[in-house]
């Protein structure tokens, strides 16, 4: 299916690498200029010469840390009129809340929240005058299905889904859209490091661990990077103009609800 997006200019924040890397060539697969971010110099502009020589679009890295004003400065410098805004950001680590300071709460919010609304603020009117903008957050499963250890990403991602909620309606009539994407277990770095940690903690192998894991999805895998890049250009195309607002949870059942 043609998704109607070619020549658009999209900013993939945190895409050197996992779930924004993949989002970030599904949208160039469907023909958007795209500008690819992270703070691992190496490590982006290697991301950037694999989809740019895979897709043939033009495809441009920013080495910046989003977090603070000059890395958005930096990242609007490359793309001042994006259509496309997909906000991602490493969560916090998994660690028991008992543990966590004030300086750390307030660093996993603005890293988890504030930076995505942050940019919006500064992409939407835009979007609005030009009558098209697709805006998405990856935010997590555990929005909805908190884990304990994850409380501050949950806190914070949850805060930005609320925060988002109501400013989605008010520019909907402007065919712009906001939404959320919230994966479950994806076969990513992160995913990985997480199992070693649990393997070493457990006494167990990597591998029964990542069995275990396995087991407790009703999918029984992992998902694919690949599949949630191809969701969040659908969720960006000319078509999903009539979604918004809404939290597409992406976890092969985890989550045991009908709403």
């Amino acid at each position: 299916m043609d998704l109607g997006i070619a020549g658009r200019k999209a900013i993939v924040c945190a895409s050197s690498r996992g779930l924004g890397k993949a989002c970030a060539r599904a949208l160039a697969e469907a023909g958007c200029e795209v500008v690819l971010n992270g703070r691992d110099e190496q490590k982006l502009a290697a991301a950037a010469a694999e989809i740019a020589q895979a897709t043939g679009a033009k495809v441009t890295s920013v080495a910046a840390d989003v977090a603070t004003p000059e890395g958005q400065k930096a990242l609007l410098a490359a793309c001042p009129a994006p259509d496309i805004l997909v906000n991602n950001n490493a969560g916090p680590p998994l660690r028991d809340f008992r543990t966590l300071s004030r300086q750390q709460m307030i660093d996993g919010v603005i890293a988890n929240m504030i930076v995505a609304i942050e940019l919006i603020q500064k992409v939407i009117d835009p979007m609005c005058e030009r009558k098209f903008g697709r805006i998405v957050n990856i935010t997590s499963g555990s929005v909805k299905m908190p884990l304990a250890g994850l409380d501050l990403s949950s806190g914070a991602r949850a805060g930005l889904t609320a925060f988002v909620a109501g400013v989605a309606r008010s520019v909907a009539a402007n065919n712009v859209t906001i939404n959320s994407m919230l994966p479950g277990a994806f076969d990513t770095d992160r995913l990985r490091g997480t199992l070693n940690a649990n393997a070493e903690k457990q006494g167990k192998s990597v591998a029964e661990v990542s069995a275990a894991r396995m087991a407790s999805i009703p999918a029984k895998r992992f998902g694919q990077p690949d599949e949630f890049g191809a969701a969040c250009a659908f969720l960006c195309s000319a078509q999903a103009g009539y979604i918004t607002g809404q939290n597409l949870l992406l976890d092969g059942g985890t989550f045991n609800g009908a709403f």
